[in-house]
């Protein structure tokens, strides 16, 4: 018998469940980042909303002289707004208080309805609910760039395009977390889920790219493009995503006895008789910190309720308040408060910064912006890797806060030292800013999300997430517009407001920490953080 090809070889050294979570954590994590890079372009295009006149109209005359000996059509021309290089309504002097507006009701929009996502999606299949949201999100993305052809000043109009795309785009978060949180157990999740979490910065540099390319000659397709890509990927999330192992007879993480999936009609119901076997075995540390102080168990657990499912069986439902009760949840909540305000903050206003201090023009600001996020996905990565070998996750999050904080400082002041300086400055900010931003959202809130008091409840998984990343919204929403606020009193009264920020997050995980390193005869300082209040 002839010798297999190294590449057979290759598939067949996997097994068909490894290929499966594989293939799921690449499509959520290609569905996200479409989220991410459809929300970058209106940081892009701000500079070109509101531009320097003088230095705009040298550019303009550089590139429609170069236009006419190559014999091109010329671009598309700027309506008549007593400026000549500005859009209206964004060409007064108020520029930045409008623009901040547009992000703010972008971002107050996304932080409420993040809490009304979580209980909606945890009632509807992810695979319809998520579809629906990527179209919804790529059709309203591409109506603000509609308003440059559609020589559209109104105020309004913009500010209405962004409230419900922010509505819409609260779909995918609650979601892909469920389903990678479905596919994927505990162990080394910090490194799973933190380099799953690029998706974050992967999409911001390919929105800043997109955006960039024809941010300086027809910025309305800096929005149209990656709304026709967020829609696509809403197709391909219609077509190919598995919400759960057990749809396809695949093992699960969370039971404990594959061959439930394997019986079909009778699948709830060998997962129920391994549970009650399970109750005679000595219990993990991880769920001894579920009893009480003195080593009885809690008679009850209020934040679990059971609603009657279609087969007659019951499906473990939590509820908002239940969700609240889970040890850790609140404190990591308004931590993500704070770091979130920080992180979308550099989201919205980054390039705008760099077009003041290192005097570049849009483009090449948007394209140097990518920087925080390339060191942001080192970061993340950084943050699981650590949190993981330590098994402290409040503790790692404290420690590159703690850092952070001089960081921006050194930030604000070297990078007006040149562009090299920039350059090295965005990197480090990038990776210590959003580390405890990414291990937050995705393993802290998945660690919560299937606490063991929830016995493997995924549908709690989507109302946890949702609770987090909904209360870091909020964060992410003053952000942007407290930089609108204080920018035109000088740009280090807005490093000073971040700076603040970063402290005010180290200061709710404080606890959370002092237990981590104080858990007597414990060497997983995790398992403090879930004992009962």
């Amino acid at each position: 018998m002839a010798r297999l090809p190294p590449g057979i070889r290759f598939i067949v050294s996997f097994s068909r469940d490894q290929w499966y979570r594989a293939f799921i954590f690449i499509l959520t994590f290609l569905l996200y980042a479409s989220f991410h890079l459809s929300r970058k372009p209106i940081s892009i295009v701000k500079g070109e909303l509101h531009r320097d006149c003088t230095a705009s109209y040298e550019r303009e005359v550089g590139f429609h002289s170069q236009s006419r000996k190559a014999g091109d059509t010329p671009t598309h021309q700027l309506p008549d707004n007593g400026t000549d290089c500005g859009w209206a309504p964004f060409d007064e002097g108020n520029y930045q208080q409008l623009l901040g507006a547009l992000d703010y009701s972008f971002l107050c929009a996304y932080a409420v309805g993040m809490y009304l996502s979580g209980i909606i999606g945890e009632r509807l299949p992810i695979r319809y609910y998520l579809t629906f949201g990527m179209v919804a999100s790529g059709a309203f993305t591409a109506l603000f760039g509609v308003g440059y052809f559609y020589n559209i000043h109104s105020f309004g109009f913009y500010v209405v395009t962004q409230i419900v795309n922010g509505l819409v785009q609260t779909t995918g978060w609650p979601s892909v977390v469920t389903c990678l949180g479905n596919w994927f157990g505990k162990g080394r999740r910090g490194l799973i889920m933190g380099v799953w979490n690029s998706h974050t910065s992967v999409g911001n540099i390919l929105g800043s790219l997109i955006a960039g390319y024809w941010v300086s000659t027809c910025w309305g397709l800096s929005f149209i493009v990656p709304g026709a890509i967020v829609a696509a990927m809403g197709i391909v999330c219609f077509l190919f995503l598995i919400e759960h192992p057990k749809d396809i007879a695949c093992s699960s993480s969370l039971a404990m006895h594959p061959k439930g999936y394997e019986n079909g009609t009778h699948r709830f119901r060998l997962q129920k008789q391994v549970l009650t076997e399970e109750r005679n075995k000595p219990l993990d540390p991880e769920m001894q910190c579920l009893l009480l102080s003195d080593g009885k168990r809690s008679g009850h657990q209020n934040h679990v309720v059971i609603l009657p499912a279609d087969g007659g069986g019951g499906i473990a439902a939590i509820s908002f308040v239940g969700a609240l009760k889970i040890p850790g949840v609140i404190e990591f909540s308004l931590c993500l408060l704070f770091a979130k305000l920080v992180s979308y903050t550099f989201l919205f206003w980054l390039p705008l910064y760099i077009t003041n201090v290192d005097h570049l023009d849009v483009k090449k600001a948007g394209e140097l912006s990518t920087l925080f996020d390339v060191g942001g996905i080192f970061g993340g990565i950084l943050a699981g890797v650590i949190s993981d070998r330590l098994e402290k996750r409040a503790s790692t999050c404290g420690l590159m806060l703690l850092l952070a904080a001089p960081t921006l400082y050194m930030f604000s002041a070297i990078s007006k030292m040149g562009l090299e300086a920039t350059i090295a400055m965005l990197l480090l900010s990038g990776a210590l800013v959003s580390g405890p931003y990414a291990l937050i959202t995705t393993a802290v809130s998945a660690d919560l999300g299937t606490h063991k008091s929830l016995k493997g409840n995924s549908h709690a998984l989507a109302t946890v997430t949702a609770i987090i990343d909904g209360t870091g919204s909020v964060g992410a929403a003053l952000g942007p517009l407290l930089a609108g606020l204080l920018s035109p009193w000088g740009w280090n009264n807005v490093f000073y407001m971040l700076m603040f920020a970063d402290a005010c997050a180290l200061v709710f995980l404080l606890r959370l920490i002092h237990k981590e390193l104080s858990c007597p005869g414990s060497a997983t300082g995790n398992q403090a953080l879930f004992k009962e209040h």
